[in-house]
């Protein structure tokens, strides 16, 4: 890991009735900069997030950590503070995913609104009184991949006076007759948010399935503009050549996305 790590261990949520642990990046000069005040990335899957012995894939992770310490330093993005959050491992879907559905063998999902809950009124005002933030949506960002891609567009969608900057990664638009373009089509005025989409394409297992996944995210791409994103301005859109559904694809975009939704001013 890299730069000023912090850890906030068995963080407790009443509302889930569970424990995950919370891990903190702080960016050069926060201990000297005393009034500085940072805006923050909240990411979820925390647990690959910085750390390779922690991840789903043993020494697979973001590299978040060395990502953003490098592109602050280069003066490429505005420095700021990611919170990884943990999944709550078998739960992870339950958590993460908006509508509760057939997954295999089990019907999973549905707690996304509770998870997005203790984000919002658990975890966030802890973080806000431990460190110093900026707050504000302009300010609050919020990042993850496939389940966790679909988690922060429906954060940010339902919660957009309070999320700003959304990553959505790899999503898993297949989720539930793809809910996602259902989500959006229900939007009605444009919030002013930076969206962040990307997509591999080799996601699959097969060719088919290769093609329906950048076929699913190209057609929320084009929901998105239809509701009035401008990309290039508040909207980008990046199909990863060859990429794979893993967290190396996910490291090898983590430049762009922390350039797109946090660039320097």
């Amino acid at each position: 890991m890299a730069g000023n790590i912090q850890h906030i261990k068995s963080f407790h949520s009443t509302v889930l009735s569970n424990d995950r642990n919370i891990t903190v990046y702080l960016p050069p000069g926060y201990e000297s900069n005393r009034k500085t005040r940072y805006p923050v990335l909240y990411m979820h899957d925390g647990q690959n997030v910085f750390d390779g012995t922690t991840s789903f894939l043993p020494n697979k992770e973001w590299r978040a950590d060395e990502t953003a310490e490098g592109l602050i330093r280069a003066h490429l993005i505005e420095p700021l503070i990611i919170v990884a959050i943990d999944n709550a491992g078998a739960d992870r879907a339950n958590e993460f995913l908006p509508t509760r559905s057939p997954f295999g063998k089990a019907m999973v999902g549905g707690n996304a609104d509770l998870y997005g809950k203790m984000l919002c009124k658990e975890i966030m005002p802890m973080i806000d009184k431990t460190y110093r933030t900026k707050k504000g949506p302009q300010n609050t960002g919020v990042c993850g991949s496939s389940f966790g891609g679909v988690l922060s567009l429906h954060l940010g969608i339902t919660h957009p006076e309070i999320f700003g900057r959304i990553g959505v990664v790899s999503p898993s638009v297949w989720w539930d007759n793809r809910v996602l373009l259902r989500e959006v089509g229900e939007v009605g005025q444009k919030p002013t948010q930076k969206i962040w989409l990307d997509i591999g394409t080799h996601e699959g297992d097969n060719d088919a399935e290769n093609r329906a996944t950048v076929d699913d995210t190209t057609a929320l791409f084009d929901l998105l503009v239809k509701k009035g994103w401008k990309p290039g301005a508040d909207l980008a859109y990046f199909v990863d050549q060859d990429a794979r559904h893993n967290e190396d694809a996910w490291a090898h975009r983590m430049p762009m996305i922390l350039m797109f939704l946090f660039p320097s001013r």
